[in-house]
């Protein structure tokens, strides 16, 4: 039976991947994307409840529960889903019972890993991966059950999507002019590669037979020029091929990027880095199979045809022994395809692993020497070492038998025609010439049929990354949902209004980051947020930068909806400095006028001042054109604040958010930014998140967050007479004391 099968695009994809196999195998399609959506995928991954909501929302009854293997193979629906190692999700497509060669009865499970690929397991392999709790002495495994109902059947899914080489070949349009030009240099070399076994033929038929060595001088003189005359086209199809190749590429990845870009910070929120980064080394992976790999084996194709007719020509039965030996060779390496596969993305997956714990024995040293646990991380990485090498060993393995089949049906194959062409030669119907050009030929075939073979292989990769690709560009923009979006405040009041907000990063089962949150932030005002950790302070200034669409409520600005003003536009009024802000990898200058292709010199340097950072920039060596961030001099945290700080100011706003902006800064550095920001504020929106007294307690009024909800408002002065929640902070955080 054919089971269904999807990679996963993304380390934290496993879940929606296992529902869109089984959605497929009961006869539905629906994008990863959507599903994606459904599950509430984040960062940290997604929950068993996340895929079972997105399950149901397609149309399935699920049922989760811990159950014995028993249970499973003999009660359960299959497909299902089933926590794996812990950290990881599966579908099991079948349990079934399969006599050995020695009729010994094995129990054999047909697993979906969406990270690898369809893997069978015994049941010991299996229970090791799957069993999570003993209960009562029963060993036992978290599973989801999922079966269709009537509504699974009554919705369409969705149309499948275009072959995802249909995003590769959009880019050749561009290059028509080129891969013609490469298409007749693959001529014209392949007619001149030709021409070769004619001519070695004609040495040994004509030059030696007749002791002609003029004649021979004058073959090898044209060898020589069709030598140089091929190698020369070659050169040329080799600097066209550069020149497409990193065209392509930059096309590539600058499409990429410009996409990227345009994508919400959600989708930020939910990718690691590592997934990022890969998607950008696909597309190095694409430009050269598209290029060099996709050509060149078009270039292997033609030379197979026309050598191959060539070999016809000479001898009908030398060619059937080729072609039967060659269609034997391409039959014992599919053989062998889909477990190389499933081997490369084992060894990819150990390979992360082994660099992930080198990684941590290398940036933790302080800390694994503080805590004397050099054995225990040693014997960790030695673990992932041996998992690392079992891997090698089954992969060696399999080279080697792939490798050994392929010989035995080369040589052979060889052998016959070597035995067929020399009986011929002796009974006369081949003369000698004949027969070493028939030599040559077949070497020229063995190359191409290797490359095709390869080409195949690469391919399948090629897929995988392309799919990849191909989900982010089908994401929808940051900004694409309406398309009329207000790009300046009609009505004068710039006064931010927050109505009945509610947030939840995880879908309608999470915790309520914000509730209920009913706030006006009046124009020309500075507004604290203050709260203990985990309140939501950081999570309403990012609503109010734009970074996410609430899930209840609103926000307006000028009485329209933040989401009515084109985003870009919005973020041009603001400055935002917030507590995780990046420095980049550039001079201190375009680090503060980060977004000014031109620098203003008059503006950077007010911009510093109010920072109060143009004392410790002026006595750096370069001063202002001091390169910062991981490629340079490396800056303090208090230093990094006052950049950031410095780059908001640079912008001069109407609004600005300062998120714990100054909690790294000494007394007398806050002091002097706070006197300097006072004077920089004045007439502007601002709304500042911090925990010192300092810094809040000369805001026109300050709001008070308590899990996720507004438990108090008012000056300082207000709350501090109050003695409530405002109170308790001061007195723990801000050490007003009693």
């Amino acid at each position: 039976m054919k089971y269904a099968f999807y990679k996963q695009f993304d380390a934290m994809d496993c879940g929606p991947t296992c529902v869109r196999m089984i959605a497929k195998y009961y006869g539905r399609h629906y994008s990863l994307e959507q599903l994606r959506k459904k599950s509430f995928v984040t960062r940290e991954g997604v929950s068993m409840l996340g895929i079972s909501d997105c399950a149901e929302s397609i149309g399935f009854h699920t049922l989760a529960g811990r159950f014995t293997f028993d249970k499973l193979a003999e009660q359960a629906p299959l497909p299902c889903i089933v926590h794996w190692r812990q950290d990881h999700f599966v579908v099991v497509y079948a349990i079934r019972k399969k006599k050995s060669l020695f009729k010994k009865t094995e129990i054999q499970i047909i697993v979906a890993d969406p990270g690898k690929d369809i893997i069978k397991y015994s049941k010991d392999e299996f229970l090791e991966n799957w069993i999570s709790t003993k209960t009562r002495g029963e060993d036992k495994g978290v599973a989801l059950l999922l079966e269709p109902t009537p509504r699974f059947y009554e919705q369409e899914g969705e149309k499948n999507p275009t072959g995802s080489f249909a995003l590769l070949f959009s880019y050749f349009g561009r290059y028509k002019k080129y891969f013609t030009q490469l298409l007749l240099g693959l001529l014209l070399g392949s007619i001149l590669q030709l021409i070769f076994p004619f001519l070695t033929q004609a040495i040994v038929d004509v030059g030696i037979s007749d002791q002609n060595l003029s004649f021979i001088y004058l073959i090898l003189l044209a060898q020589l020029i069709l030598f140089v005359s091929r190698m020369s086209v070659d050169f040329i199809r080799r600097w066209i091929l550069l020149h497409i190749s990193t065209r392509i590429n930059v096309s590539l990845i600058s499409d990429f990027l410009i996409k990227l870009m345009k994508l919400p910070m959600s989708f930020f929120d939910t990718k690691l880095v590592g997934d990022i980064l890969q998607r950008i080394e696909d597309h190095r992976r694409i430009e050269r199979f598209l290029t060099a790999q996709s050509l060149g084996v078009i270039f292997s194709l033609f030379n197979f045809i026309v050598f191959g007719i060539v070999l016809l020509v000479y001898s009908t039965k030398i060619f059937l022994i080729f072609l039967a030996g060659s269609i034997l060779y391409v039959l014992w390496i599919f053989i062998f395809l889909k477990k190389r596969r499933t081997l490369d993305y084992q060894f990819f997956e150990q390979q992360a692993l082994n660099q992930s714990k080198t990684y941590q024995l290398i940036n933790g040293m302080q800390e694994i020497k503080l805590q004397n646990c050099e054995k225990r991380k040693r014997w960790e990485w030695e673990d992932v070492q041996a998992d690392l090498f079992h891997v090698n060993i089954a992969s060696l393995s399999l080279q080697q038998s792939q490798e050994g089949g392929t010989v035995f049906i080369n040589e052979l194959k060889n052998i016959l025609i070597t035995i067929v062409a020399a009986s011929a030669v002796i009974n006369g119907s081949l003369t000698l010439g004949m027969m070493l050009a028939i030599q040559y030929i077949i070497g020229q075939l063995n190359s191409p049929l290797e490359q095709m073979v390869g080409f195949i292989h690469n391919m399948q990769d090629v897929k995988i990354s392309l799919d990849r690709l191909s989900e982010i560009h089908q994401k929808e923009n940051e900004d694409e949902k309406n398309e009329t979006k207000f790009q300046n405040f009609s009505h004068g009041n710039r006064s931010i209004e927050i109505e009945n907000l509610c947030f939840q990063y995880e879908g309608p089962h999470s915790p309520k980051v914000l509730n209920n949150i009913n706030l006006t932030i009046p124009q020309g005002k500075v507004t604290a947020i203050v709260g203990a950790s985990g309140s939501g302070k950081t999570t309403l200034v990012k609503l109010l930068l734009g970074y996410y669409h609430p899930t209840n409520g609103q926000i307006k600005v000028d009485q329209h909806q933040l989401s009515e003003y084109d985003l870009r536009w919005w973020r041009n009024q603001y400055g935002a400095v917030m507590q995780d802000g990046f420095i980049f990898s550039e001079s201190i200058a375009k680090n503060i006028a980060v977004s000014d292709e031109e620098i203003d010199k008059d503006k950077l340097l007010h911009a510093a001042k109010v920072a109060n950072s143009h004392n410790f920039i002026s006595e750096l060596p370069l001063a202002y054109n001091t390169v910062v961030g991981q490629e340079g001099q490396g800056v303090s945290q208090g230093q990094r604040q006052r950049i950031l700080i410095a780059r908001a100011v640079y912008k001069n706003p109407d609004f600005l958010f300062l998120d714990e902006a100054t909690n790294a800064l000494d007394a007398n550095n806050e002091k002097e930014i706070s006197r300097n920001l006072d004077r920089f504020v004045a007439g502007k929106t601002v709304v500042i998140v911090a925990h010192r007294l300092s810094t809040v307690k000369n805001a026109d009024q300050i709001i008070v967050l308590d899990k996720g909800e507004i438990v108090e408002r008012g000056t300082h002065a207000e709350l501090t007479k109050n003695r409530n929640h405002y109170y308790e902070l001061v007195k723990n955080q801000l050490e007003l004391g009693n």
